[in-house]
């Protein structure tokens, strides 16, 4: 099942990696976008917590979880979001849908290895600043794009309780913005359009670790570390002037030679360290905190003096529970029911004001009958952003589905 699965799903998520516009967000201006990845539906739907040890799904925050899987493990996931942004002045809504994520995992003795597919960040964004009086002129921005990573990692089981493991990301993806300014009622404007093309290389490590408190409850704990790294952004600048019509659809008319130039942006260290308890067939409850230093990812077309950055934090609880895991009870108990909560500072300060994201996160794991596959569905609302300072406040509601797909490979037939 997941063999005749797999070739048409990577070949669609491949496409799509390159096309899609993952987000609505003006704050996706800075940086290198808005931060995309937070884990698979069944973490995502938990508040992002990864310490819970899984023989069926793939953990991936934190490498050392490869050394859990029993079987071999393909999982998808995509997202639908609404979101409605609004400023002291203005209001406005977007929805985008988007395929989050692929990747399978293999069981390989006291290892375990997964490869995959994800996104890091996206831009999309558009913005304009109007003056019917002509006081001004009228500028409007838009940018799209963003940042995929290809990873391969693996994950080693110490002792029965103990496990460590390693991942390896290639990340690449481009980056284009548009900026234009005009006179009113003057069908000739100024462009500046910038194209980033960026590719590197970075890694992680974890461990996570069990420890049985009685017969029926466990202490779970997860550490993992991704060190800083180089994020290489090869930039082409083109100035010239341009017509346009109502719908802002541009033709150029004449351009300045491109400006070449080349940064390296710097990807920062960051920690997360996870605790829970629990009894693993039947519930856990967790809580997680993630820590990562400032890095350097400002380029030539988006550094501004009124912002600046900080450290990013972010804080999160959540657990499950299943009614009844075995697989002769009913199906209603056999579902498993998530929630969890989260609170983001994304190291993002404008107008002196730090930009924090605080949500709340629900899902339901829906087993299918007749094998250790699952169906997940999640929800995710709340608040990111402030109306102050002359700042954009965005209220999201989000959507999510995955397949976490588990079947016996490289198993030697004992019967012809």
């Amino acid at each position: 099942m997941i063999k005749k699965f797999l070739i048409s799903s990577c070949l669609l998520l491949s496409l799509v990696s390159f096309s899609q516009e993952g987000t609505s967000s003006p704050y996706s201006f800075y940086g290198i976008g808005e931060a995309r990845f937070n884990g698979s539906v069944e973490s995502r739907t938990m508040g992002g917590i990864s310490m819970i040890p899984d023989s069926t799904r793939i953990n991936f925050q934190n490498p050392a979880g490869y050394a859990n899987i029993k079987w071999t493990n393909f999982t998808i996931g995509g997202s639908s979001s609404y979101n409605k942004q609004k400023s002291g002045t203005s209001n406005a809504t977007t929805q985008r849908t988007t395929l989050d994520y692929l990747a399978l995992a293999i069981p390989l003795g006291k290892f375990g290895a997964g490869f995959g597919l994800i996104p890091y960040s996206s831009v999309g964004y558009k913005i304009e600043n109007i003056y019917p009086d002509g006081s001004q002129n009228n500028k409007r921005f838009n940018g799209w794009g963003g940042t995929n990573r290809v990873f391969l990692g693996t994950g080693y089981r110490i002792l029965p309780n103990w496990s460590i493991g390693a991942n390896v990301y290639y990340n690449f993806g481009k980056i284009q913005t548009n900026s234009l300014e005009f006179i009113p009622d003057v069908p000739i404007g100024t462009r500046e359009l910038n194209v980033n093309e960026l590719s590197g290389v970075n890694f992680n490590i974890g461990m996570m670790y069990q420890y049985k408190l009685k017969e029926k409850l466990q202490f779970f704990s997860s550490l993992y570390y991704t060190p800083k790294s180089t994020l290489v952004s090869n930039n082409e600048r083109i100035i010239g002037t341009v017509s346009y019509n109502s719908n802002y659809d541009l033709s150029t008319v004449d351009t300045f030679d491109p400006v070449i130039t080349k940064t390296d942006l710097q990807l920062p260290q960051k920690w997360s360290l996870g605790l829970g308890i629990g009894n693993a067939k039947k519930w856990v409850a967790g809580g997680e905190v993630s820590i990562q230093d400032v890095g350097k990812l400002y380029n030539n077309y988006n550094t501004l003096s009124n912002v600046t950055y900080g450290k990013y934090q972010r804080y999160s609880v959540g657990g499950y529970f299943t009614p009844n895991a075995n697989p002769f009870m009913s199906y209603a108990k056999r579902i498993t029911y998530r929630g969890g909560f989260v609170f983001e500072k994304t190291g993002l300060i404008v107008n002196s004001t730090s930009i924090n994201d605080v949500g709340m996160t629900l899902g339901l794991g829906f087993p299918i009958t007749g094998s250790l596959s699952n169906l997940n569905l999640g929800l995710e609302f709340g608040k990111k952003g402030t109306t102050s300072n002359n700042l954009v406040q965005e209220n999201y509601f989000i959507f999510n589905i995955g397949f976490s797909l588990n079947d016996k490979w490289f198993v030697k037939s004992k019967y012809n």
